[in-house]
């Protein structure tokens, strides 16, 4: 066999970075992380007591404020049991084929309750980022734009989720980055590009929310096409919990994808994919060709059971009763502690602390009986270091009292 020297062939230095940059990611926010973990912020292990607090092997209890299920739904009764009906009557945890060829009928049953739940064709997936990892190549394609390969184009907050398949996407199609929440940017793009697609948070997981009325009159004007990830919306919004982005809108349109985690305050597991009128289409080519969409990994059988059931209570009083619960703990809190996103009625509020400064407040905080996570470079922006305090519908008046007036002590 002959030998080929490598070294003798012409070489050129690839472009690096173009899209992220995870040696410098890792370089910055490691010594953060190491520094949590130093003063007990990271790895904690802790059970949940039935009164909601949870309790660590050494006997410290504490309130858990860094938690995304906003409104305690994932320890409801009848969740559980939805989780375990659903396995007893398919005696399977999880079928493992893709659902391209064989599916069991209670995903179907799922789909079709979200479907009319939402007011829009639902699609399920295992998780969010799955549902992103699988839509957002085929829409950097043109497949979702007629045909029209689209300039991509990603708001400069949104989550790292959707900013790591800027390199898959930045294959198919031009992309670029948005400052954050710039209309006038996108115009200015519709105005020059055959067709543009638009990729962000609908709401963001540092507080804020996409100017919608915005967004739908560029799709008005130029067609513009949006993807938005409202997981931190879903069932805290809307009369039946169908999040900010659904509630904006009298109907889903064809250039409209809204995705949101079953994670949160859903209280389950999986993901809902809301499309509009073209929904059967694009359905199949997502199952086909969507990446973790199409592989052998669909929603397990007890999170389809438990989806079910919190589907059903979706459906009740209940949902507006702990909607109002944690609108009146978030209006208590902004009424304490002052942070860049008071009044907007969303649960996670950031409390700037610099960053030499974060984590210490952070343990002292969790030393007196509240965990809020210490968040820094990547999580936020370089020297934009704080706590991340995330309220629940569950919290007493009481624990909000408390740990304002320890934030107050603490962080200033």
């Amino acid at each position: 066999m002959q030998r080929v020297d490598l070294g003798s062939a012409p070489r050129s230095e690839p472009v690096r970075n173009r899209y992220r940059n995870s040696r410098k990611m890792v370089e910055i926010g490691n010594e953060f992380w190491n520094e949590s973990e130093r003063n007990g912020l990271a790895g904690i292990v802790a059970e949940l007591r039935p009164d909601g607090r949870l309790l660590t092997a050494s006997g410290h209890e504490f309130v858990n404020l860094s938690c995304c299920s906003y409104l305690d739904l994932d320890s409801h009764p009848l969740i559980i049991r939805g989780a375990i009906a659903a396995l007893e009557r398919y005696g399977v945890l999880d079928h493992c084929i893709t659902r391209i060829r064989l599916q069991l009928p209670a995903l179907l049953e799922l789909e079709e309750s979200l479907s009319a739940l939402f007011r829009a064709r639902v699609v399920s997936a295992i998780s969010a980022s799955a549902a992103t990892a699988g839509i957002l190549p085929l829409l950097a394609s043109g497949y979702l734009t007629g045909g029209v390969r689209p300039a991509m184009v990603f708001d400069k907050n949104c989550h790292f989720s959707m900013n790591l398949y800027k390199p898959v996407c930045g294959d198919e199609s031009m992309v670029v980055t948005s400052p954050h929440n710039d209309m006038n940017f996108i115009e200015d793009l519709c105005k020059t590009h055959d067709r543009v697609a638009y990729v962000s948070d609908g709401t963001y997981s540092m507080g804020g929310h996409v100017p919608m009325q915005d967004l739908l009159a560029l799709q008005e004007r130029y067609g513009l096409f949006v993807y938005l990830d409202d997981s931190h919306s879903l069932s805290i919004v809307g009369e039946r919990g169908e999040g900010y982005v659904r509630s904006q809108m009298s109907e889903v349109n064809p250039n409209t994808v809204i995705v949101a985690t079953l994670n949160k305050a859903f209280g389950t597991s999986g993901a809902a994919i809301m499309l509009g009128p073209s929904a059967p289409q694009v359905g199949k080519i997502l199952e086909r060709f969507g990446g973790p969409l199409a592989w052998s990994q669909p929603m397990n059988t007890a999170a389809i059971g438990a989806s079910m059931a919190s589907a059903e209570i979706h459906r009740t009083p209940e949902l507006a009763e702990r909607q109002a619960r944690l609108r009146a703990n978030i209006e208590l809190f902004d009424s304490l502690v002052h942070t860049e996103e008071a009044g907007n009625q969303f649960p996670i509020k950031l409390v700037q602390v610099e960053d030499s400064r974060v984590v210490q407040c952070g343990k002292r905080l969790f030393e007196n009986g509240f965990y809020v996570s210490p968040v820094f470079f990547p999580i936020v922006a370089r020297n934009k270091a704080g706590l991340r305090v995330m309220l629940r519908a569950g919290n007493s008046p009481e624990q909000i009292t408390r740990v304002c007036q320890l934030i107050r002590e603490f962080a200033d």
